[in-house]
């Protein structure tokens, strides 16, 4: 008959999954029997710990892990697994997982194992694992039986064994692994620690094959006490025995339990599921155990075996091997023992926690009183604490509203006076002047903004003062205001305001937020100046610059026009005549033929210089072929000329440009690439035409070392205001960002519309 073992399954062993139909082998059954808690916490971790699909790598490498017992029959077991397929996880390859039990307990026969062997051969013939994972001294014989026939080169890591088992294998390079070293001494010296009075112990095992392989390690550990302790050795009985003897020790008595799957009745038991709570709980003296996953049931505890690190260092090797490494060079190491104890059981013999060795383990220890009313207590004595607070706060507020009414009195008193003095100077001042509440609400105007309205306070308070903004500025001042006040930000703006006569004067508004204290906003206060005769000086002005920059292009033309078409043509004949001349010469007059070649020369340059000349003066290409072609071609002949790079790129640039819009942004342009070209200090520039639904923009770049507008502006030069005003005449606005080291940009704006506003925003 055939050990049960578990089918091969990727990822998530069938170990893991809930309870199928019985194996059938000859005429006997074996149930397979599924503890809810083991398989939630499977299910659990595998959920948790298989990665994204997107996350899985494409190739894949096979892990088998075979245990000498299977998780339900050996817990320990149980846990090597779950912490070897959490640490294969780790691995960059996608893993099958796949795991088997020998079942020794239930299958010890040498014809079942025979026939295990041969099935487990037959079963990975086709399925060759990438590392294998023994578990246990019978899963490591197993592996070592079958090699030859099956699995000569695949890497071995075991786990769960003894040192005395190395020898096996310590001339082997596929092999490397954990081996464990259970120590009873460690575990009595524990024991004569915490319970001084020992006089007796009583060494509790069974009759099964993993049984009396602990009972041997315990009965060696512990040969040395044997002259100093009474012992008595209660591994031969049935479990109704056992438990009869145990109800009757003799006192100063600890129970050493080493392992009970088989009693000597043949009644199988899971160790430390059922036969350590049954010896436990019945025992009339202290119990220690030897590894972990027996601290149940009323157990001491002890120096146990950690049977899930031993699974995680298995993995750990497990994952280096896959990734490339060899079993040989993984040296092999000791698991790690861990003192541990059950605060239950420690309370119950009455051992005190003082006496523990250092850095032991304690579970299922109770919380203290304070430790479990420390929040109450805390809290009450929080609440008695700002109880008391509350009233002495309350009494402090009750003198501080005292104090604060006598000083409300006479901060009152103190700001009406203040109110009356400001307004006594308000009435009198030359402007107008205006303040709003946080509301954005008018609250107050002075005598100066009645009389030149001419209406009362009452209609002009709130939003009544909009009334007399022209119907065209009402918007964008309405806008400017709301903006501001919104950031808390001074603002100035122009606009008409209708006069108690009925005529729109421009007016040039100017207002700060006030606060009331230190940071409360208390709303605005503005003043107002009539700019309207100002304004019409600065029309005229505009009108007298707009005749003489006509006047100075005209002129321009002029002179372009007869130093190409008059002077350069006569130029050009004198060049041909020279050549004329040069050609009709002989030979022999050498010196003579030079000279005239030289002069022919020089009249050429001059012809190139004054044509030059003359396109700067006044481009014929930008009235001819529009704003594209004249600005490709100007920046052609100034990168010739001058010796740089000049990039151009237009988009979207209308043909039928106004004039006097493709003027001034051709000279604007002339006038930026000069002083970039002069003063940038770097041989590359960038300009861009792009045309848009409502304006027209040029800018012209450069990343040399840029200058401070603050200081151009006070200097003599006038490039950057002849721009400014000359984009004034088309509405248009000049900008430029510079700073030093940093390069500098030039942009021009202009509207594509035909009209010439009338109102202008400041600030």
């Amino acid at each position: 008959m055939l050990p049960v073992h578990r089918l091969a399954q990727p990822l998530v062993p069938e170990s893991w999954w809930p309870s199928l139909p019985p194996t059938e082998c000859g005429t006997h059954k074996q149930p397979r029997v599924w503890g809810p808690a083991l398989l939630l916490t499977l299910v659990v971790v595998g959920l948790v710990l298989a990665p994204p699909v997107a996350a899985q790598v494409e190739e894949t490498r096979r892990a088998l892990i075979l245990t000498e017992l299977g998780p339900i029959s050996s817990p320990g077991y149980g846990e090597i697994e779950q912490a070897v397929f959490a640490g294969l996880q780790k691995s960059h390859y996608k893993i099958e997982f796949y795991d088997e039990s020998l079942e020794v307990t239930l299958f010890p026969d040498e014809a079942s194992q025979h026939r295990f062997r041969e099935e487990f051969i037959r079963k990975y013939a086709d399925r060759k694992p990438d590392v294998i994972i023994a578990a246990g001294p019978a899963s490591l014989k197993f592996i070592v039986d079958v090699r030859e026939r099956f699995i000569q080169d695949t890497p071995i890591v075991f786990c769960g064994i003894v040192e005395d088992l190395l020898s096996q294998i310590n001339a082997d390079v596929h092999f490397t692994g954990v081996w464990g070293a259970p120590q009873p001494e460690k575990t009595l010296n524990a024991a004569l620690r915490l319970l001084p009075g020992t006089k007796h112990v009583v060494m509790v095992g069974g009759t099964g094959q993993a049984d009396t392989r602990w009972e041997a390690i315990a009965k060696e550990d512990l040969r040395n006490y044997e002259s100093k302790l009474d012992f008595t050795y209660l591994t031969d009985l049935t479990m109704p025995t056992l438990l009869e003897r145990l109800k009757h020790l003799p006192s100063d008595t600890i129970v050493f339990h080493t392992a009970i799957t088989q009693d000597a009745s043949g009644e199988h038991f899971i160790d430390s599921i059922q036969a350590v709570p049954l010896v436990a709980g019945t025992a009339n003296a202290p119990v220690f155990v030897m590894d972990d996953v027996d601290l149940r049931g009323g157990a001491v505890g002890g120096d146990l075996v950690n049977w899930a690190d031993d699974g995680r260092a298995a993995a750990e090797m497990a994952v280096r091997i896959l990734n490339g490494e060899k079993p040989r060079d993984i040296p092999v190491v000791k698991s790690k023992n861990v003192y541990m104890f059950d605060w239950r059981a420690l309370r119950r013999w009455g051992i005190k926690e003082s006496d523990l060795p250092p850095g032991s383990i304690l579970l299922n220890r109770e919380p203290t009183f304070w430790e479990v009313y420390r929040r109450y207590v805390v809290t009450g004595m929080f609440v008695v604490l700002a109880q008391a607070l509350v009233i002495l706060g309350l009494l402090w507020q009750r003198a501080q509203r005292r104090k604060a009414r006598t000083e409300l009195v006479r901060s009152n008193a103190q700001l009406r006076e203040s109110e009356e003095r400001f307004r006594l100077v308000a009435n009198t001042a030359p402007v107008m002047i205006w303040m709003s509440g946080v509301d954005k609400l008018c609250t107050y105007f002075n005598q100066g903004w009645l009389e030149f309205t001419g209406r009362p306070i009452e209609a002009e308070l709130g939003n009544g003062w909009a009334e007399g903004v022209h119907p065209e500025d009402l918007e964008r001042c309405l806008e400017k205001y709301t903006r501001a006040f919104d950031q808390r930000l001074p603002f100035q703006i122009q606009y008409r305001l209708r006069r108690h006569d009925g005529e729109y004067r421009w007016v040039f508004d100017h207002a700060v937020p006030r606060f009331s204290g230190e940071s409360s906003f208390a709303g605005y206060i503005g003043s107002c100046i009539d700019v309207t005769d100002r304004k019409s000086a600065e029309e005229v002005l505009s009108k007298v610059s707009q005749k003489l920059i006509e006047a100075h292009e005209e002129e321009r033309a002029r002179l372009a026009r007869e130093l190409h078409d008059d002077i350069n043509q006569r130029l050009a004949l004198l060049a041909v005549s020279l050549d004329g001349i040069k050609q009709d010469l002989p030979r022999s007059a050498t010196e003579f033929h030079r000279r005239v070649e030289e002069a022919r020369s020089w009249v050429e340059d001059l012809a190139s210089d004054v044509q030059a000349l003359s396109h700067r003066l006044h481009s014929s290409k930008l009235e001819i072929l529009g704003l594209v072609k004249a600005t490709t071609s100007f920046c052609k002949e100034l990168s010739e000329r001058q010796g740089v790079k000049i990039d151009v790129h237009a988009e979207s640039v209308p043909q039928d440009l106004p004039k006097e819009i493709s003027l001034c942004l051709f000279r604007v342009l002339q006038e930026a690439l000069q002083n970039a070209a002069k003063h940038s200090g770097v041989t590359y520039f960038q300009v861009s035409l792009i045309g848009r639904s409502s304006e027209i923009e040029l800018s012209v770049h450069d990343s040399g070392i840029g200058f401070e507008p603050a200081e151009v502006l006070k200097g003599r030069g006038l490039g950057l205001t002849s721009m400014k005003e000359r984009l004034k005449l088309v509405n248009g606005e000049l900008s430029f960002h510079s700073h030093v080291g940093a390069g500098t940009t030039i942009r021009a704006a202009v509207p594509l519309s035909s009209k010439i506003a009338t109102a202008e925003q400041v600030g």
